[in-house]
């Protein structure tokens, strides 16, 4: 059942600090049933959330250094070592060479991890939450979600 929207104006206005708040727990409990969804969806593929967000933090079309792949995941090259690791093993990225300096080795997606790199996107992308919105609420939440983002937060916070 719909609810009625909050009217912030006339007699009955509502507190902006309440609405506020109120909207903050809407958002969280949508981000974390997106969130269970999608980590519901990777673990059908085979991977873990991590192992899936390096996968597509890779470019398939430019092999990457393991210490780039930290930078953009923002976490300690240990830690990448080992998702890499589970990367390789499942036959998804190759360690090779560099060619522009042999000391160096690149990660690059095999064309297995290509295809399952489509998938992680499919899974990322599912907007099923959504599918009861017209497409103009969609618009509208498209502009706010941005509006928000931009103004609040406007670093990357990844996948």
């Amino acid at each position: 059942m719909p609810r009625p929207p909050v009217t912030l104006v006339g007699p009955g206005r509502a507190d902006r600090s309440r609405v506020a708040g109120d909207t903050v727990r809407r958002i969280m409990h949508v981000a974390g049933a997106l969130r269970h969804h999608q980590d519901t969806e990777i673990a059908a593929l085979g991977l873990t959330p991590a192992v899936a967000r390096a996968l597509y933090e890779l470019d398939p079309d430019r092999p990457l250094p393991a210490r780039e792949l930290a930078e953009q995941l923002r976490c300690d090259r240990s830690n990448v070592t080992a998702l890499v690791d589970k990367l390789e093993r499942a036959g998804l990225v190759e360690r090779r060479a560099d060619p522009a300096d042999r000391r160096q080795r690149t990660l690059v997606v095999t064309e297995a991890g290509r295809r399952m790199r489509d998938r992680v996107h499919e899974v990322l992308s599912d907007s099923r939450l959504l599918a009861g919105l017209s497409t103009e609420e969609l618009a509208v939440l498209g502009e706010l979600v941005w509006k928000v983002s931009d103004g609040g937060c406007p670093e990357q916070i990844g996948v």
